[in-house]
């Protein structure tokens, strides 16, 4: 809508706004028992907005008296009503309220600490306040006086882990694709957020989302929804059913694997849930049957096999 935007950037990490997790708001998950651990410092930058450098919350200070011709807009921000104030993380644009000659809201200013006393000339504005992927916007007139404006902005953490009976999966071998709404919906939306590492904390709108967990690059794929609160951590561990399997195409039982082996894992139906080339190709599979097809040297050569969840191993297939 605005112009002067940074340019998009990949989701990245930032400092977690400290009125997450400082005892002002509850951390406990919305249902089950036991308390919410510590949060780790970092939370998921939106698309369009560069990460935020850690900021120190100073002490509340009055605002500034304005100089002639001058105007002091004193911002704030709390996650919704009756709730804590926002103290840290947030990014605060101010723009003109209108566009100049080529379409676009100029921006004037942008301040990233918790409460700014931003002066400017008195006229109207817009200000546009950001946090994680939440946001606000509001226009505003400013005359020669302070004006104070406070934010709502309804954002709560979110923090996903992938496992696999009571094995928790290592980060980067388990993402996330976070989605708005549930699952069960007839409408195909685009992730609000990719490729979430596990034990990150993003920091999305209030609301329900639903999750998409891929474990390795096979076809362990698990689908969760879930509710996001404004000023709370939801910790969700999403459980996987499978296995990471190793494949080796040998001359004989517990032989050297040969090498520049073409592979393909299929279902019982034929579907073709990997293809790889290698000695040791490695594929997590959900648990259930498939059958290893291996090519090598001109010639073919399979085994049907069993994956059992939270069994990993290696399937040798002979060549003979």
């Amino acid at each position: 809508m605005f112009g002067d935007r940074p340019p998009p950037v990949p989701p990245a990490t930032v400092p977690l706004p400290e009125g997450i997790g400082s005892g002002a708001v509850s951390l406990a998950p919305p249902s089950g028992p036991g308390s919410a651990p510590a949060l780790p410092p970092s939370i998921l930058a939106p698309p369009m907005i560069a990460p935020a450098a850690p900021a120190t919350v100073p002490p509340a200070a009055a605002a500034p008296l304005p100089a002639p011709n001058q105007a002091v807009l004193a911002l704030s921000a709390r996650f919704g009503k009756d709730l804590p104030n926002v103290t840290g993380g947030v990014i605060w644009r101010i723009y003109a309220d209108r566009p100049d000659g080529s379409g676009a809201f100029r921006m004037l200013r942008e301040d990233r600490s918790p409460t700014p006393n931003i002066v400017l000339p008195p006229g109207s504005y817009v200000v546009h306040a950001s946090l994680g992927l939440a946001s606000a916007v509001r226009s505003v007139t400013l005359r020669q006086e302070t004006t104070r404006e406070l934010f709502e902005i309804p954002a709560g953490g979110l923090r996903i882990e992938g496992r696999v009976g009571t094995t928790r999966i290592p980060s980067g071998q388990v993402t996330f694709n976070i989605y708005k709404g549930s699952q069960f919906d007839a409408i195909e939306r685009a992730p609000i957020a990719q490729n979430v590492p596990s034990g990150d904390v993003a920091l999305i709108p209030e609301g329900t989302y639903y999750i998409i967990s891929n474990y390795g690059d096979g076809n362990s794929v698990v689908r969760s929804d879930i509710r996001v609160q404004a000023g709370k951590l939801t910790d969700v561990t999403v459980t996987h059913r499978a296995a990471l399997i190793v494949l080796k195409l040998v001359s004989e039982r517990g032989g050297e694997a040969l090498a520049n082996t073409s592979w393909s894992v299929l279902t019982p139906g034929g579907d073709i849930v990997k293809e790889s080339i290698g000695a040791f190709p490695r594929v997590v599979l959900a648990e259930g049957q498939y059958r290893a097809i291996a090519r090598y040297e001109g010639r073919v050569y399979e085994r049907s096999f069993d994956v059992v969840n939270g069994v990993d191993g290696e399937i040798e297939v002979l060549s003979r």
